[in-house]
């Protein structure tokens, strides 16, 4: 797509991922706005979808990763900053995106409690460290954030991801464990971090004690022991 400078073209780059960034957040704080009142934040942007018009859906998540949303739009953030210059949007945005980690171990901690479990001390199981399905890209991954806040807080951390076979998180190695049945009823709680197709998440559900899904992989599954984002 010829433009009219290079300029012009690294621009349209930080458009495209700051437009991203912006509609992610989006649907990252509906997520949270669906959970205070009790309803499916993938049922109603899948409903907001049959628009035919106006309407592009996206789809909310532990928060983002990559090299490119987390990033770039902050660059160019950064930048107008030194031209006295203060993009508000792409700032929340950020902000947004970025409490998504914190969020989920909040809703792990509730999910323990329930069973009347602490977050220190218990078994997470978390299923997928790539930042998006399907590739063994795990750059600015929410899952390392997830895994890092699960283990401050005292939680015994494990995790299986088929396309990512090691990982380091502040210092320490963690490598991926074979998804057994017993590796399953082991965890106090699994959580979908990253839904990878070759993942049997009926079958986690099934033998899970808890489930908490990030990524809507349970879809069409309606089991107590599952709870969504």
């Amino acid at each position: 797509m010829p433009v009219s400078s290079t300029k012009a073209a690294e621009l349209v780059k930080l458009l495209e991922n700051s437009f991203r960034a912006v509609n992610i957040a989006l649907v990252n704080e509906m997520a949270r706005i669906c959970h205070r009142l009790g309803l499916d934040v993938w049922e109603v942007v899948a409903a907001a979808a049959t628009k035919p018009f106006g309407f592009m859906a996206f789809s909310p998540g532990p928060g983002i990763g990559g090299h490119c949303i987390p990033k770039d739009p902050q660059l160019l953030s950064w930048k107008m900053r030194t031209l006295n210059f203060e993009p508000r949007l792409i700032q929340l945005a950020s902000t947004i995106n970025g409490a998504m980690p914190e969020f989920v171990v909040e809703r792990l901690a509730a999910l323990l409690n329930v069973d009347k479990k602490s977050i220190n001390g218990s078994r997470v199981l978390v299923l997928g460290v790539a930042y998006k399905p399907n590739t063994s890209d795990f750059r600015e991954s929410p899952s390392l954030d997830v895994i890092t806040l699960l283990k401050q807080a005292g939680a015994e951390v494990v995790y299986h991801d088929p396309f990512v076979p090691r990982i380091e998180i502040a210092g320490a190695a963690m490598n991926s464990l074979k998804l057994t049945d017993a590796a399953i009823r082991a965890a106090d709680c699994a959580a979908i971090l990253t839904n990878h197709k070759d993942v049997d998440y009926a079958r986690v559900a099934k033998l899970s004690k808890r489930v908490f899904d990030a990524r809507n992989a349970t879809k069409g599954l309606s089991r107590p022991n599952v709870s969504k984002l």
